[in-house]
């Protein structure tokens, strides 16, 4: 059989097809091999979350990455306390995350430095209005620096007083309302005058003069002063009446007993929440974040709940309210700090990061939001999120949760002072604190916190005047 041999095309032939292929690229081979490819940009994410919150935070990114097709977020754990020298370390060397998660008041010193985005560069300005309007104000005041928003809360924390209702019942007490009443309870519960104690009905923390500060009606700083040292006010004569009021028990019971009481509590195994360790306090302040330890309490059986199931048990009741206001203090008062977005200046995708902090919060959509915070037991920066039927039912599920949200929303929440020293200022004023309840023959509550405020206006001027 004889083979036929292929005929080459003719030149004529032959140019109309080179025609045709050069078309061909004009057409189709010349399109972006970005938009070819369909590849995603990336988001790098840091956050600090681990241990049960850490599945619900994966979660998260993986809903994110699989709501649409132009960003994919990779969420990169950073645990320990190292998170902010990391972070200027990364700025330094030019390659910052493009988004980074933070639950320290180092926002106004970050925006000061110049190196956070305001959101203004991202969200349109129908964002920023609706923003205005949807955030609770304590979450509104975590985000702002100088007129701006810098930062995105996605989750507020709030203290209020745990009570363990049957050892209250145990004293005829009523749960404390009032000042006044905080005062009965410790000195039933514990009487003023041994020289050892195993329990105490109620101890203030040093390390709370910020909320009862505010419920004493004091204020700790002035935005609208028009000299830098008068913006710092922790030496208002309100925030000194409620350090009088928590040295009081010092002298109740002796500052070497208080302090021993503490540093004791250091030496306790079994148990992260002192509420649960053999009744040590009959009522004490304390997150939300503490509903979990009741609740995992509650299923073990440990620090005397009932196991569930087994009505013989002995249990104790918990409840949870609002700090106490004195005669002419403040209702639903006291101090907040939460979670917050922000996004480096040399964020290599800031749109991208927008999309998930709006994604998360629920600023895009809410029901979502919802229910992430439900998972985490987290408190919404917004009455939208918490209004949704998944948030709704997590408030049934766990009713003490409710007195928080409540709170969370209330005006006379309070963060740290958004100011470039918010840092440096928190600890002085726990440090004052500190040295007022623990130590013998220390100044007046008055001198003390006037020492506290100086140092801080001198580092304020410091800040604000560098060249």
């Amino acid at each position: 059989m004889s083979t036929v041999e292929p005929r080459s095309p003719k030149p004529e032939a032959r140019g109309r097809l080179a025609l045709l292929f050069t078309l061909s690229l004009l057409l189709f081979g010349c399109q972006p091999v970005s938009e070819t490819a369909s590849q995603p940009e990336e988001v790098i994410f840091w956050h600090f979350w681990g241990g049960e919150d850490r599945p619900i935070v994966e979660q998260i990114v993986v809903d994110f990455n699989a709501s649409q097709q132009q960003y994919r977020v990779r969420a990169i754990a950073m645990p320990g306390n190292n998170l902010d020298l990391k972070f200027f370390l990364s700025v330094a060397g030019g390659d910052p995350p493009d988004l980074l998660n933070h639950d320290e008041p180092v926002i106004a010193d970050w925006a000061h430095r110049d190196v956070l985005l305001p959101l203004g560069e991202m969200a349109t300005p129908e964002e920023l209005d609706r923003l205005n309007d949807w955030l609770f104000p304590a979450a509104k005041q975590l985000g702002s620096y100088d007129g701006k928003l810098y930062a995105l809360a996605n989750g507020l924390d709030i203290r209020a007083l745990y009570c363990n209702q049957t050892m209250l019942e145990e004293h005829s007490l009523p749960l404390p309302r009032t000042i006044a009443d905080l005062d009965r309870i410790a000195e039933t519960i514990a009487p003023p005058g041994q020289q050892e104690y195993q329990r105490m009905g109620f101890l203030p923390n040093p390390d709370r003069l910020w909320a009862w500060g505010v419920v004493f009606g004091g204020t700790f700083w002035n935005p609208a002063a028009s000299e830098t040292r008068s913006m710092i006010t922790a030496d208002d004569p309100k925030n000194v009446a409620a350090l009088e009021w928590m040295a009081g028990y010092s002298q109740r019971y002796g500052p070497s007993v208080v302090s021993s009481f503490r540093s004791g509590e250091q030496a306790l195994t079994g148990t992260s929440f002192l509420m649960l360790a053999d009744r040590r306090y009959a009522v004490m302040m304390d997150g939300q974040w503490r509903l979990r330890d009741l609740a995992a309490a509650r299923d073990t059986g440990a620090g005397g709940l009932a196991v569930q199931g087994e009505e013989d048990t002995p249990q104790d009741k918990f409840t949870v309210v609002p700090l106490p206001p004195p005669p002419g203090g403040v209702k639903n008062a006291g101090w907040v700090n939460g979670n917050s977005f922000i996004v480096p200046k040399n964020s290599k995708c800031p749109q991208g990061a927008w999309e998930f902090m709006k994604f998360w919060s629920g600023l895009d959509n809410e029901a979502r939001a919802a229910q992430a915070c439900a998972d985490g037991g987290w408190i919404p920066v917004s009455h939208e999120v918490v209004n949704q039927p998944a948030y709704q039912q997590a408030l049934r599920d766990e009713p003490l949760l409710n007195v928080f949200v409540e709170l969370a929303s209330s005006e006379n929440q309070h963060p740290t002072p958004p100011l470039p020293v918010a840092a440096y200022y928190l600890q002085q004023v726990k440090r004052a604190a500190q040295n007022v309840m623990f130590r013998e023959g220390t100044a007046t509550p008055e001198a003390v916190l006037h020492g506290a405020a100086e140092r801080v206006r001198l580092r304020l001027e410091e800040v604000l005047h560098e060249e």
